[in-house]
């Protein structure tokens, strides 16, 4: 069910996965970069989470907070941090330094 995972660093959205401020989340994508992963999955789970299989394949787990969001929203929120962590490693600058 999860072949196409295989050769990937997964990362699984869940309300009880670590927490990374915006410099912290660049830097750990730096290193898995740094490390030589080549494919990097970030997985966010429908209404009721991930089913167990998945949680058991994620190499990590990674929570937006406390709070429970929307799906669409979730995805916006994901996308937004993926861009700040490549922005951050580009050395743009970074308003809360």
């Amino acid at each position: 069910m999860l072949e196409h995972l295989a050769d990937a660093h997964v990362i699984a959205c869940d309300e009880r996965g670590k927490t990374h401020p915006s410099r912290a989340f660049a830097t750990r994508i730096a290193r898995l970069r740094d490390d030589g992963v080549r494919k990097l999955v970030i997985v966010i789970g429908g209404a009721d989470g991930h089913s167990p299989e998945l949680l058991a394949r994620a190499d990590e787990t990674l929570a937006f907070g406390p709070q429970t969001w929307p799906h669409a929203l979730a995805r916006v929120m994901l996308a937004e941090q993926v861009y700040r962590a490549v922005t951050i490693l580009q050395g743009s600058p970074y308003h809360r330094d």
